[in-house]
């Protein structure tokens, strides 16, 4: 079975494991900030906070921006649930826009109507969490534009997109966004097994961030007569903080992370070339962006959902550990409404397929790949 992504580790990931083992560090040492400066430095932001999971950043960066009980807030209907979870944590009213169905990321034209509609019902959403959907970039500065217009923040969900580029802006590097927010899962960009981290230009921002990340508790404070080590409670936070272990492993990643991404370019290059069953449309990625090509997804040209089943079945039967993602988020009982409907949404869900692309897919099985999706009938 060929998955459809997996990490890719070596001896020096083991390596800078087994030094911090031997350490006397393995939760709060120094290598969690280096790696956020690291971090930082790639993306060209002023500070980043790194987290044990992309959802926790996601979660703080929305208690950050002060999103209570009855704000609104709006995010792309086709994405992982943490997209829309990260705001519900904090009470807020989770709204879903429709998707462009050229590139999978909200579709701008649905979003201006939605938010016009809004500005007549005194009903703008508080924040817009912006997914860029299989780390393809969603067009930015248009979307900032309507923030200027429209008074709402963004959070930039880029669990996907860390490498890609919009415009010759580093995704993370926050020019048209509050914060942005990455993961380390293992099929992501680069992993730390689990991880995630929080890029921001706010100084604001980042102290809250900060804070929010390790039970609200401060330590720093201006007056010296304070015996070592005191700390205060400043806000109710949580313990989402990343260790050691993780830290180590994301700096070693970070060093590889433009090759993987020139991989996955090119094993996207070369599906776009190869692969001419006519039964499917195949990606296109965003004008003017790089993408960092963490999915790539076909859809069936024909809108049967049972069709779509039967050849995912098909290609698994055979081999390939395709996936589908994602079913839209409204349709989950936990946020399923009564005649919810969104055009783009529901055609994409009833037609997708992901299939396997992930660095270190060889030339083999590339080639099965391509044969076996070409001779689908």
């Amino acid at each position: 079975m060929i998955n459809y992504s997996k990490q890719t580790i070596d001896y020096k990931e083991i390596n800078a494991v087994s030094k911090v083992l031997r350490s006397n560090y393995l939760t709060q040492g120094p290598l969690v900030e280096k790696f956020e400066n690291k971090i930082s430095s790639y993306c060209k932001s002023k500070y980043a906070v790194a987290v044990n999971s992309a959802t926790s950043g996601l979660h703080i960066a929305c208690l950050s921006l002060g999103i209570r009980k009855k704000d609104v807030v709006w995010t792309s209907a086709i994405s992982f649930v943490a997209s829309a979870n990260a705001a519900a944590y904090c009470g807020a009213r989770i709204e879903f826009i429709d998707i462009s169905l050229n590139d999978y990321n909200l579709d701008i034209t649905s979003l201006k109507k939605k938010l016009i509609e809004a500005k007549k019902k005194d009903k703008v959403p508080k924040a817009i969490i912006v997914v860029h959907f299989a780390g393809n970039p969603c067009q930015m500065d248009e979307i900032y534009l309507l923030k200027k217009k429209y008074k709402f923040k963004i959070i930039e969900d880029a669990s996907h997109a860390l490498g890609a580029k919009y415009k010759n802006n580093v995704i993370g590097n926050c020019k048209f966004s509050d914060m942005c927010v990455f993961s380390f899962h293992p099929v992501k960009s680069i992993t730390t097994a689990e991880g995630g981290i929080i890029t921001t230009n706010s100084k604001n921002y980042h102290s809250d961030l900060m804070l929010y990340r390790e039970h609200g508790i401060k330590r720093v404070f201006k007056n010296k007569k304070l015996r070592p080590k005191y700390y205060e409670q400043i806000k109710l936070g949580y313990n989402y903080r990343m260790n050691e272990i993780e830290a180590s492993i994301g700096i070693e990643q970070l060093k590889k992370l433009d090759n993987f991404i020139n991989q996955r370019i090119k094993i996207f290059r070369i599906f776009k070339k190869k692969l001419n069953n006519n039964l499917f449309v195949y990606p296109n990625i965003s004008k003017n962006s790089k993408s960092s090509h963490h999915l790539f997804i076909i859809l069936l040209k024909k809108n049967i959902k049972k069709i779509r089943d039967k050849i995912f079945l098909r290609l698994l039967k055979k081999g390939l550990g395709v996936n589908i993602h994602y079913m839209p988020i409204y349709k989950h009982p936990f946020y399923k409404r009564k005649n919810f409907f969104l055009k783009n949404s529901e055609k994409y869900y009833n037609t997708c397929i992901s299939i396997p692309i992930f660095p270190s897919l060889s030339k083999n099985q590339q080639n099965f790949i391509i044969r076996t999706i070409n001779s689908i009938k």
